[in-house]
């Protein structure tokens, strides 16, 4: 009688909404997929339904499901998007799965929040990451951060994102170029923490320079503040020169950064900053 072949997955990797979205927190979750599944390794991803981080009835149902259907015993990863603001879901299935938390930063750390919001965003993901075995982090800057929720540091492995080497953009090969304002990009979500009205601002004060610049990022993560990032932009008459095309695939990207002269990120705050 033949044998079954064993499906059962080595790793199992719950993220919040669809996980093919194009931001770094998300390249970088599909990239470990990638890489485990190169090594050999069966890895399973689930995209959870509902808001995150802070989580509606939807989102509870949905993170209940993915792990009362983990088989006991299974490594889950949960990036902390969907863990963070559902603890009580996660200590339901903490002693019988082998959890590990992913964080690329701490809910509470993201700009625009009140301080009623960052108090409760930061006591669920405190909550959370006590209920799990480990934690993963991008970056020693996340790492140390983690101090304030408690998070003994035997628990905490920093896995940063690697580099692929790209070829030299077009203005570093063109000796004339040099010294000229010219092409300048930015690529962030656009969302209060990545500062793009920092950037509006700046480049209205230097409307009389020799500049454009492409804004490359996601509208619907915050589709209020890329309308107001839109609004101030025609306010100040830079709508021939200041575009927000939305989202590139990584085609799109790599031609965007080969034309660049100059690339800008106004954030507040990275937990790494992939795209620097």
């Amino acid at each position: 009688m033949e044998r079954q072949k064993d499906t059962t997955p080595d790793l199992i990797l719950i993220v919040a909404g669809d996980p093919g979205q194009l931001t770094g927190g998300y390249v970088y979750d599909a990239r470990m997929v990638v890489e485990l599944r190169r090594r050999g390794w069966r890895v399973a991803v689930t995209g959870l339904d509902g808001r995150f981080p802070d989580p509606d009835a939807t989102a509870w149902r949905s993170l209940e499901a993915a792990l009362t259907a983990s088989p006991d015993g299974a490594r889950v990863v949960i990036d902390g998007l969907a863990m963070g603001g559902l603890p009580e879901v996660v200590e339901r299935h903490a002693d019988r799965l082998a959890i590990t938390a992913l964080v690329h930063h701490p809910l509470a750390d993201e700009t625009g929040l009140d301080e009623e919001s960052q108090r409760r965003l930061f006591e669920s993901e405190a909550r959370a990451l006590a209920a799990v075995r480990r934690v993963i982090v991008t970056s020693p800057y996340t790492a140390r951060g983690l101090s304030r929720f408690r998070v003994p540091e035997a628990c905490i492995r920093v896995v940063e994102p690697g580099v692929e080497r790209a070829a030299l953009a077009a203005s570093a090969l063109d000796l004339e170029a040099v010294g000229r304002s010219g092409r300048l990009l930015c690529v962030a979500t656009l969302t209060p923490r990545k500062g793009h009205d920092l950037l509006v601002e700046a480049l209205a004060g230097l409307a009389d320079r020799d500049w454009e610049c492409e804004a490359i990022g996601s509208h619907d993560r915050d589709p209020a503040h890329a309308a107001r990032l839109i609004a101030a932009t025609r306010r100040h008459g830079l709508a021939d020169r200041l575009r927000w095309p939305g989202e590139r695939d990584a085609a799109g990207l790599a031609e965007a950064y080969h034309g660049a002269d100059l690339f800008v990120l106004p954030s507040h705050y990275e937990g790494y900053g992939m795209v620097v």
